[in-house]
């Protein structure tokens, strides 16, 4: 039963200037009450249960890191996080909310321990916080306190602390008396949501669509349907020759007790689980076409942890770190030798050093950039062209300076002789996957890529009927632009005369127009670049059915181990088909509904698909806005590199939109496959198995966010293989922010304490909950013993 009639406490403000003679006519008032309540308490509690009391090592102790910007999240007037995950409305069940394991529930007692001091350990914080962090230490100060403090007048955070404590216990009694007053000593919190009414200070724009964790039914944003007649199926069933799921191993009734190892594997601390297994590599039969480079998952995910490079800093901030890094995190100057002369990357004392060169840019990539655009206007950087694939990307330099012209690019580069490529990248703060175009089709459905990029890649793209080009038509949007920039274009010797000839007759075979072909004077290179067509007419007037077309039943978007084809899929002729109509401009595509999303069709949360997709992303941006940005206690200046695990529709992304970050958004393979609307939105990512390890190296990402995926992976995989993977690919003091139900949450945090990671959040409610935890630096002494498989 909710209580949505039942009006909050409140408490009068008492003035910091009262005169003496009243405060001291209050103290002989506060005292015959204190006296009175205390009575009354012993006789109730003789009649009742007892509240709840936290252990010890459970006391509210806020987060150093948490900046006045997170202290907002407690102000009545901003839409704080006890209003997000409680909702409007407060049913019976227990209320827990932890910041740093500090638990508030429905009746909480905490004993304050004299007085307190004021704490300066976060240089970042304003005195009203570091009073708050002080109190939170010493098991003084309750979160409402916190916030109460943060409501009064800005004089008050220039007094001591003894004074702000006087001030706040003689108001608990001041103006409207009630059942919640406490004896001396004890602070009594209920939380209890106003009536729509009384809102005790708080505005909300539209009843239930603030919460972040609603009470009792959950919001319709957050349950997925169970049926299978949805608009999208999951990747898995799209994808014929999948590897079998691998068998449950479900991690319900473990034993709380884990003894982390250090990986005893020959990468070391730039480990990658499915790229080097040595034992699966050494049994293939061939790698002509780089099948060494392709992904060799252990038939058991590693629970081990990947050690720290010596002398390992946290990363230099965005945007600074698109130029340098430091030399210890990425300890490798072999790239540095090899391709120093193009101006990749330059040692430099304790940094490593990126001019913005590549192979085709000696001269800095927006120089590069730019005279695209020159050779051909209608590709309009940041405009009509927004997502883009580099393939053989280097260290992603172009990648990296396409940001300033409001493109987003996904960069991939094998794990080659030409080592931490994907890692400087990464390092850098710029997106980029380890990947090769061997064997497979890559992870990423069809028709979504504005552009395709290769600066002198060196894929052999016309050998054994054009497979790997014709992937890449896969991947490309109808009417969408290849630009190669590689010797063949430009230079005259015999063998880039025959590969430009081979080119050429593939393409046009393909119906690939090419509209344009240049040379750079300033960096002596040159390209060409082709459209692909927007229909099938030049296909049907073909003289000979080379490269063939694909058989109907070839579904372009399977993705996930899929072996390549020499073969070209139809292009979509109903004008209600997805890839008949080009995406509208940046930033418009990102909140407008895609146009072949229509109301027959059923969404991921019942809906229909259009309203489906405005709910989820009017859904993540209350969240958002109202607590992830101010009221995890996390420092977004320190924030680049972000993740969604369990992407939808890519509304947290769109969110994060105005934040100096990008994310890359992973749709699971038993999920609906709904990838190509991120695609749509102007966003990107990719398919995955989160059974199985991501191709990336370690420490590569600032932020994970993982919304209901780890209770459905528990019917997969081990539990524990996932949060290694986890902390595998997270940077020290990276955070995690999961929601998922309550009892996933704890087990997650279980597993978070025994990793030495710090619990900056959490909070559970009917059933569901949310965690926000900082991995440390802790790495364990114990070396596993040698894996044989790898």
């Amino acid at each position: 039963m909710t209580l949505s009639n039942m009006a909050p406490t409140k408490y009068s403000r008492m003035d910091s200037r009262r005169t003496s003679s009243y405060c001291s006519t209050t103290t002989v008032v506060v005292l015959v009450a204190l006296c009175l309540v205390g009575v009354w308490m012993m006789t109730s509690s003789s009649m009742a249960p007892a509240a709840e009391m936290p252990s010890p090592d459970s006391t509210t102790d806020m987060s150093d890191e948490i900046s006045q910007s997170s202290s907002e999240a407690f102000k009545d007037n901003s839409g704080d996080i006890t209003k997000d995950f409680v909702g409007e409305n407060t049913s019976n069940d227990e209320n827990k909310l932890d910041f740093k394991s500090g638990k508030v529930s429905d009746k909480v007692e905490k004993t304050e321990e004299g007085n307190d001091d004021n704490n300066n350990d976060s240089e970042d914080t304003s005195n009203t916080q570091n009073d708050v962090d002080s109190d939170d230490k010493k098991g003084g100060k309750t979160t409402e306190e916190a916030r109460d403090a943060n409501k009064g007048d800005d004089t008050d955070n220039e007094e001591g602390s003894q004074e702000k404590e006087d001030l706040e216990k003689s108001e608990k009694f001041d103006g409207n008396k009630n059942e919640d007053e406490t004896s001396p000593g004890t602070v009594e919190i209920k939380v209890v949501q106003s009536s729509n009414d009384e809102k005790d200070g708080i505005e909300t724009e539209d009843k239930g669509e603030n919460e972040v964790l609603p009470s009792g039914v959950q919001s319709e944003v957050l349950t997925e349907t169970n049926t299978r007649n949805g608009a999208w199926s999951t990747q898995a069933a799209e994808s014929k020759n999948e590897k079998e799921v691998q068998s449950s191993s479900s991690s319900k009734g473990q034993i709380i007790g884990y003894n982390w190892k250090l990986c005893n594997v020959t990468a070391g601390t730039d480990y990658i689980p499915c790229l080097d297994n040595v034992a699966a590599i050494k049994k293939l039969h061939s790698t002509k076409h780089y099948e060494h480079r392709e992904r060799h998952c252990p038939d058991n995910a590693p629970t081990c942890l990947v050690p720290l490079p010596d002398e390992y800093k946290q990363p230099i901030k965005w945007p600074k770190s698109r130029d340098k890094i430091w030399y210890n995190n990425v300890p490798h100057t072999k790239l540095a030798t090899v391709k120093g002369h193009q101006n990749w990357v330059k040692v430099s004392g304790e940094y490593l050093t990126f001019p913005g060169g590549g192979t085709q840019f000696k001269h800095g990539a927006l120089h590069y950039i730019d005279f695209i655009q020159e050779s051909l206007p209608k590709i309009a950087w940041g405009k009509r062209s927004r997502v883009i694939l580099d393939v053989g990307c280097g260290v992603a330099s172009f990648g990296g300076y396409l940001f300033e012209r409001d493109v987003l690019a996904m960069s991939l580069a094998p794990k080659d002789e030409h080592e931490a490529q994907v890692q400087f990248a990464l390092e850098r703060g710029i997106p980029a996957i380890s990947a090769v175009m061997g064997t497979k089709r890559l992870p990423f459905p069809s028709k979504v890529f504005d552009v395709v990029h290769c600066a002198r890649c060196r894929v052999p793209w016309h050998i054994e009927g054009g497979m790997l080009l014709l992937e890449l038509n896969r991947l490309l949007r109808p009417g969408g632009y290849f630009v190669w920039s590689a010797t063949p274009v430009y230079q005259d010797l015999p063998e880039d005369v025959e590969i430009w000839k081979a080119m050429s007759a593939l393409m046009k075979s393909m119906c690939w127009e090419m509209v344009t072909k240049k040379n750079d004077t300033l960096n002596n290179v040159g390209l060409a670049i082709f459209r692909k067509p927007t229909d099938n007419k030049c296909y049907e007037k073909r003289a000979k059915d080379n490269p063939p077309i694909c058989q109907d039943s070839d579904n372009p978007d399977a993705a996930w181990n899929i072996p390549l084809q020499a073969c070209m899929h139809k292009m979509p002729v109903d004008p209600a088909s997805r890839g008949t109509v080009w995406p509208g401009e940046w930033p418009l595509r990102l909140e407008k509904t895609p146009y072949w999303l229509n109301r027959s069709q059923l969404g991921v949360y019942g809906k229909p698909a259009p309203e489906d997709f405005q709910v989820d992303y009017k859904h993540w941006k209350q969240i958002v806005s109202k607590s992830y940005v101010s009221g995890m206690g996390i420092n977004w200046s320190n924030v680049r590199n972000v993740m969604d695990m369990r992407s939808v529709y890519g509304g947290f992304a769109a969110a994060l939109r105005d934040m100096k970050v990008w994310v890359m958004n992973i749709v699971s393979i038993d999920s609906p496959d709904t990838l190509p609307i991120i695609y749509e939105r102007g966003l990107f990512g990719m398919y995955h198995d989160w059974c199985e390890s991501f191709s990336t190296y370690p420490r590569t990402y600032d932020l994970l966010h993982a919304d209901h995926l780890f209770s459905k992976l528990k019917n997969r995989c081990q539990l524990l293989q996932v949060i290694a993977e986890v902390d595998r690919i997270l940077r020290p003091e990276g955070k995690l922010i999961v929601r998922d139900n309550a009892d996933t949450i704890s087990e997650i945090e279980d597993m978070a304490k025994s990793l030495n990671w710090e619990i900056i959040l959490t909070y559970s409610k009917d059933n569901q909950g949310i965690l926000c935890i900082k991995k440390s630096m802790w790495r364990p002494k114990v070396i596993e013993p040698s894996m044989s498989s790898f």
